[in-house]
C-alpha cells in the first residue's frame, strides 16, 4: 500500500479514514483511552488480523507486537491451541447462566500455580475483581479506609481514581469527574517505594485501614520493581493492624513468574487479583483468596457479588488451554530467553549510542524510560524524556516495530516471539535512535 511520511511518520490512509468514521459513533473513536495516541500523536493504528507474534493493520502493513492486548496474550495471537478449544466451544454454546466443569477446571489450574488462593470467584474484568476485591474487605473488616499507590492503577473502580491530597498521609481527592468526593476521602494515597510513609500511616490509622491493595511489581506507570523492605512492610504492617493485604497481580500474574510477583518475593498476600492471562485473551479476571476470608462473598457469605457472564465458557477454555500449555516448562524457557535477547540487545544499542536510559525487566515484562535516574516511584517516572519516547514510537511503527502508545505502559513478550523477531526489533531500534 501507498504510504508517505508526514512529520517525521508515515501516515496510514485506511486507519486514518477508520479512525475519523469511529470518532462519530464511539468515544472519541476508541473504547479505552491509551488507543487513542492521544499520548504520542498522530491516528490509531486499526489492526485487521493477528497470528503469532505479528499484528497486521487495514493498511496492510505488519508489525511486530509487544503490546500483546496489554499482557494477556502469553502464548502468542492465535495459538493453534486456543483457537482450537475455541472454535469446539462455540459450537457447544457460548453462555449459560449455570455452572459448568470448566470453572472448576481454571479454578484448580490457577490454585496450583497460586497457592495463596484456596478459593476464586471469575468476574469479567480486572476492574471488576479490584471492585469485588474492595468490597470483601471492607465487609471482612468493617472498616472503610483503603490504601493505594501513586503509579498503581487497579482499573476504573471509583474509590481507587484518586489522587494524593496535599499531604503525604492525607485522604485522597477524585482523580476522574465523576467520582464522588465522599468516596475519593475513603482512600489514602502514598508513594509508591516509601516504606517511611508506610510505617507513619498504620501508626496514624491503622485501626481503620481495611485494606492496601498494590501492584507488587508496578506495571501501570511502566514496570517499576518493589525495593528491598517494601512488600515485606506492608506484610509486616497489615498483620499488626488485621487489615488486609490485596496483590493486584493482573498483570504480573503469570508473567514475572508462573506464581507472579508473590512467588518471586515469597509474600504471601490476603487476597490476589488476577485477570489477563488467565482469559486467554478473551475476557476475565479473578479474585481469590483463603477458604475462610472467600467464605465471606455470597451465595457463603453476606457480601454480595454476582455477574452474568462470569465464568464464561469461551473465557473458561481459553485460560484452560494457556495455563496448561503455561505448565511446560520450555515455555517459560524460551520466553525468557527471547525477554534476555531483546533486553540485552536493547541496552547495547542505547549505550552505543549514549543515550540515557533505565530498563526495568521482569520474566516477559520489560520497561525501556529515557532517563539517566534509577525509576522507583511515580515521580521518577515522570522526568523521563517523553519527547523523544513519542519520536521513537513512530519511527518503531515505521521500521515494523508495535509498542504500547504511551511511554508509561509495559511492554511484554510471548512464546511466539523467535530469534529473528528479535533481532528485527532491534534493527528497528538501532535505526530508530539516531
Amino acid at each position: 500500500m501507498q504510504t508517505v511520511l508526514n512529520d517525521h511518520f508515515l501516515s496510514r490512509p485506511v486507519s486514518d479514514e477508520l479512525f475519523d468514521q469511529a470518532k462519530q459513533v464511539l468515544v472519541g473513536g476508541v473504547n479505552s483511552p491509551v488507543r487513542a495516541f492521544k499520548s504520542v500523536g498522530g491516528s490509531p493504528v486499526f489492526i485487521k488480523e493477528a497470528h503469532g507474534p505479528i499484528i497486521t493493520s487495514e493498511d496492510e502493513m505488519s508489525y511486530i507486537d509487544y503490546v500483546l492486548s496489554y499482557g494477556p496474550l502469553i502464548l502468542g495471537h492465535s495459538h493453534p491451541l486456543v483457537t482450537e478449544a475455541l472454535n469446539n466451544q462455540i459450537l457447544k454454546g457460548t453462555s449459560y447462566g449455570a455452572p459448568t466443569k470448566l470453572e472448576t477446571e481454571l479454578a484448580y489450574l490457577i490454585q496450583s500455580f497460586f497457592p495463596s488462593i484456596e478459593k476464586v470467584r471469575f468476574v469479567n474484568s480486572g476492574t471488576e475483581a479490584v471492585m469485588s476485591a474492595i468490597r470483601l474487605a471492607r465487609g471482612v473488616t468493617g472498616r472503610d479506609i483503603i490504601v493505594k499507590f501513586n503509579g498503581c492503577y487497579h482499573g476504573h473502580v471509583d474509590s481507587l481514581l484518586v489522587s494524593a491530597g496535599s499531604g503525604n498521609l492525607t485522604l485522597g481527592v477524585p482523580d476522574s469527574q465523576g467520582v464522588l468526593t465522599e468516596i475519593a476521602d475513603k482512600t489514602v494515597v502514598i508513594n509508591y517505594n516509601d516504606i517511611d510513609a508506610i510505617e507513619q500511616l498504620f501508626n496514624k490509622m491503622g485501626d481503620s485501614i481495611a485494606a492496601v491493595i498494590v501492584e507488587p511489581i508496578c506495571g501501570n506507570m511502566g514496570v517499576v520493581p518493589p525495593l528491598p523492605g517494601f512488600l515485606e512492610s506492608l506484610q509486616s504492617n497489615c498483620k499488626q493492624y488485621d487489615s488486609l493485604l490485596i496483590f493486584d497481580e493482573v498483570m504480573t500474574g503469570f508473567r514475572v513468574s508462573p506464581g507472579g510477583a508473590q512467588s518471586l518475593y515469597g509474600i504471601k498476600p490476603d487476597l490476589t487479583i488476577l485477570g489477563k492471562v488467565i482469559g486467554g485473551g478473551l475476557p476475565c479476571g479473578a479474585y481469590g483468596g483463603s477458604k475462610k476470608l472467600m467464605a465471606y462473598v455470597s451465595p457463603e457469605g453476606p457480601v454480595y457479588q454476582a455477574g452474568t457472564l462470569s465464568g464464561n465458557p469461551l473465557a473458561m477454555v481459553a485460560g484452560i488451554t494457556t495455563l496448561n500449555k503455561l505448565k511446560d516448562k520450555s515455555v517459560y524457557s524460551h520466553i525468557n530467553d527471547m525477554s534476555l535477547m531483546l533486553v540485552n540487545g536493547l541496552k547495547d544499542i542505547l549505550e552505543k549510542k549514549s543515550i540515557p536510559y533505565c530498563i526495568h525487566h521482569f520474566g516477559s515484562m520489560f520497561s525501556l524510560f529515557f532517563t539517566g535516574k534509577q525509576v522507583t516511584n511515580l515521580a521518577d517516572v515522570k522526568l523521563v524524556d517523553t519527547t523523544l519516547f513519542n519520536r521513537f514510537f513512530h519511527l518503531l511503527l515505521d521500521n515494523g516495530v508495535y509498542i504500547a502508545p504511551s511511554a508509561f505502559e509495559a511492554s511484554f513478550v510471548s512464546f511466539a516471539h523467535q530469534k529473528e523477531h528479535v533481532q528485527q526489533t532491534l534493527n528497528a531500534v538501532d535505526k530508530s535512535l539516531v
